[in-house]
């Protein structure tokens, strides 16, 4: 095989676990129409120059998308999201918002709202805060994490685990009846679960785009949130399978 068609299929193999988090090794080989010990060796290589995170049977990015890079994908839809989960917040409430890109714009639609109190593990939804001055704002401690821009680690649990809200707002690399909520950093599902234990209604902020997406760390099971809030992307056929199965679904 010429170097040129080998570089080509690896710069693929980068790209698509770029857009989908994780995959397996039989599903790469199907895609490019060769063998599994093909792709194995791909992967190898990827491994050996920092790009890929070699998994039992498949692959991961080595680096979590920067929280910059995923701050400029479907912003409208984002947008929608945030406003309309803005409306769950009622003055006087203490709310604990996870971090992510769509979670830390709920901040930005609640102007207006009187003595509301945000709970949160995220520099991103401090640094929107912080410009409304009728926000109580509470950071917690913990280790810090660049590409998530969040505080995360016992410290920031053992904070959290003292609390209990009447409502969490938490986010997620992907979503699906069939494998719930999951992630690709332990320490951020850790962090989600932990918010889910400590409030009355857990609402999940997630735009379509990650419908049908697993990341390699199970987080929760839809069934233990309350609302789902996400975009008109969403497939209709996914549409009726989430409501079938008694999701509170809310599209936008």
């Amino acid at each position: 095989m010429a170097l040129e068609d080998l570089a080509e299929r690896q710069q693929q193999i980068l790209t698509l676990l770029a857009e989908n988090g994780s995959l397996s090794v039989g599903d790469l080989a199907r895609r490019f129409g060769v063998s599994e010990v093909t792709i194995r060796s791909d992967l190898k290589s990827l491994e050996e120059r920092g790009l890929v995170n070699r998994t039992r049977g498949g692959a991961t990015p080595a680096l979590h998308r920067s929280i910059l890079e995923r701050m400029r994908l479907r912003t409208e839809e984002k947008h929608r999201i945030a406003r309309a989960a803005s409306s769950f917040v009622e003055d006087g409430m203490v709310v604990m918002i996870e971090a992510g890109t769509t979670t830390a714009l709920i901040v930005r639609y609640l102007v207006g709202k009187r003595d509301v109190h945000i709970v949160t593990n995220s520099t991103l939804v401090f640094s929107y805060a912080r410009l409304n001055p009728s926000l109580r704002i509470t950071v917690v401690g913990g280790e810090f994490r660049r590409e998530t821009e969040s505080m995360v680690g016992p410290i920031a649990l053992s904070t959290i685990q003292r609390l209990h809200v009447p409502l969490a707002f938490v986010g997620t690399d992907g979503f699906s009846l069939e494998r719930g909520m999951t992630t690709h950093l332990f320490e951020g599902a850790e962090i989600v679960k932990a918010m889910r234990q400590h409030s009355v209604k857990t609402i999940l902020v997630a735009d379509s785009s990650k419908y049908g997406k697993v990341g390699f760390v199970h987080v929760l099971p839809l069934e233990e949130i309350d609302v789902v809030i996400t975009d008109a992307g969403l497939p209709e056929d996914a549409r009726e399978e989430l409501r079938e199965a008694g999701v509170d679904l809310i599209i936008v």
